[in-house]
């Protein structure tokens, strides 16, 4: 299902959007909370320096609340709608769901901002 070369491999692996070799993140681990947002500077494969301008993951954030409202909505729709809980249980599992994907999204968006501006080149190899 993922396959190299796809943006969908960079963005859940987290890899280098153009040679998807190395991972762009210090520690792998998005739980890792201390270390969450620790990124290399260049990929040590390619040498793409991932902060491509100044402040270039700001525009990660309106990444992250797409993602963050497609995720309450669809806790939402799940607790109210198919399981017919109350609007305050419905309201209790968006907070619940938004706070334990809160490290998951941060990463998520930031692998998806960069992704747009960065395309996979089949001809980075390993060194």
């Amino acid at each position: 299902m993922l396959k190299k070369g796809s943006k969908l491999y960079s963005i859940l692996t987290g890899t280098c959007p153009k040679c998807q070799n190395e991972s762009m993140y210090l520690d792998k681990n998005p739980l890792h909370l201390n270390k969450i947002l620790k990124m290399h500077e260049n990929c040590s494969n390619c040498g793409l320096h991932y902060q491509i301008e100044p402040s270039f993951f700001y525009g990660a954030m309106y990444v992250s609340y797409g993602l963050n409202v497609a995720i309450g909505v669809a806790a939402f729709i799940i607790s109210f709608l198919f399981l017919g809980s109350s609007l305050k249980v419905a309201f209790i599992v968006i907070i619940v769901s938004l706070l334990i994907s809160f490290p998951f999204v941060l990463r998520w968006a930031r692998n998806i901002y960069i992704n747009m501006f960065v395309s996979y080149d089949s001809k980075n190899k390993l060194k």
